[in-house]
């Protein structure tokens, strides 16, 4: 079954008491407040829904100031920073296409000036999907035997020798993730040391991932991937959950058309694993499904404010919370809240409540399951004292935010 948002670790009233003994809790569901003292069980007083719309207005306001500062000033310099590293990975897969024609850069810019294969992880990570042509002649795997993984095996073996990437194929007939991203790895050290920038990037090393870091400040991983579209893999195959009417058939459908990637890259399942099985395993990703997803209301508005509190409060050492993981949170704060209505204005503050105490409870329990893949732990690998300094950070915030709205000026 789906790890859907009722099997997401649970944020308890009794919990929420402990540590916000100043305002009334949260209710499970992420709306302000538990019943009034003094109410009957049926219902709030009319003095406590009165001041919990003056509480909701109040918080409004001040993500609203939040958003046309804070969150500006980060999008600015992202968007700087953006360009700087575009320019210069750009530079490097030039040269690499000169010496290896089948790598093609995809990293173009789009009418609304982002890059198309950019994702930023955070203010000085970023990654770019180089994506490769010719999947045509391998079928998708996807068997669960890789958690989060799949692999690509030739339909018919007679026809290895007509596949772009004949040199890539083992011996069983699977196109090696690793393999690929071996050669790859190989062509963009060459392109580094003659590319205009070479002064300024420099290859990691230790790690059989492609990774550049530019003037000693950020750090780019540069994947190869495929793109599947017109399939969904049978992993995924739960989501949509019955029975729940976000997302809507039509953008449901829409998402499946759009398809997934499949990208050379470790994951956390493959870290210290050496098997060949593992190796030749390509990860899949979501990036386009989700950004899909979040589309409408004020989604994207939700998560770039947790971006930039996060950015603030929750960078730690050994990275327990990264952007996809509050993503990932939102999409599960959109099945507990499927209609529109719930993502408008006016209920901004209501959202960024429900996802910060849902985090609280995954980083306090320790898990965080992946919004499309069954059994997949986001959490998997993260030292239990990172994400026990962060649970802690993250209630600093929450608490914050909900017994003091202003308190968002100096957060």
């Amino acid at each position: 079954m789906h790890a859907s948002c009722a099997e997401l670790p649970d944020f308890t009233q009794s919990t929420a008491r402990r540590y916000l003994s100043a305002v009334p809790p949260p209710s499970i569901d992420g709306n302000w407040g538990g019943a009034a003292v003094g109410a009957t069980p049926g219902g709030a007083s009319l003095g406590h829904a009165a001041a919990m719309i003056s509480a909701q207005s109040k918080l409004l306001y001040q993500l609203n100031r939040y958003m046309g500062e804070r969150v500006a000033i980060r999008r600015a310099n992202s968007n700087k920073t953006v360009r700087e590293v575009c320019k210069i990975v750009t530079d490097v897969l030039k040269e690499v296409e000169v010496q290896e024609p089948r790598f093609i850069s995809s990293l173009v810019e789009n009418e609304t000036g982002r890059f198309d294969g950019l994702e930023v992880i955070s203010p000085n990570e970023f990654e770019v999907v180089l994506f490769l042509n010719q999947m045509g002649v391998f079928n998708f795997v996807d068997d669960g035997s890789v958690p989060g993984c799949a692999v690509l095996k030739l339909s018919d073996g007679r026809k290895r020798s007509m596949s772009l990437w004949v040199e890539f194929i083992t011996a069983s007939g699977y196109l090696s993730a690793r393999k690929i991203r071996s050669r790859f790895q190989t062509l963009v050290a060459q392109a580094v040391d003659k590319c205009k920038y070479r002064d300024i990037v420099k290859m990691i090393p230790d790690t059989s991932e492609v990774k550049l870091r530019i003037r000693e400040r950020f750090i780019v991983l540069i994947t190869p991937a495929f793109k599947c579209s017109g399939i969904w893999p049978r992993s995924a195959a739960h989501w949509p959950l019955p029975h729940i009417p976000w997302p809507s058939p039509g953008l449901v459908a829409e998402v499946k058309t759009e398809g997934f990637n499949l990208l050379s890259k470790e994951s956390p399942a493959q870290a210290g694993k050496q098997t060949s099985a593992e190796g030749d395993a390509w990860v899949l990703s979501f990036t386009d499904a989700e950004n899909k997803l979040l589309q409408g209301g004020c989604r994207r508005k939700t998560l770039s404010i947790l971006k930039t509190l996060r950015d603030k409060h929750l960078d730690l050492a050994g990275q327990p919370v990264r952007n996809y993981h509050l993503k990932s949170l939102l999409l599960y704060e959109c099945e507990k809240h499927p209609r529109e209505i719930d993502w408008d204005e006016t209920v901004l503050g209501d959202r960024i409540n429900g996802i910060l105490l849902q985090l609280i409870s995954c980083l306090q329990n320790r898990r965080c399951p992946h919004y499309f893949l069954h059994g997949l732990d986001l959490f998997h690998g993260k030292p239990h004292a990172a994400l026990d300094q962060a649970a802690k950070q993250a209630w600093r915030i929450t608490r914050e935010i909900l017994t003091n709205p202003k308190s968002l000026e100096k957060l």
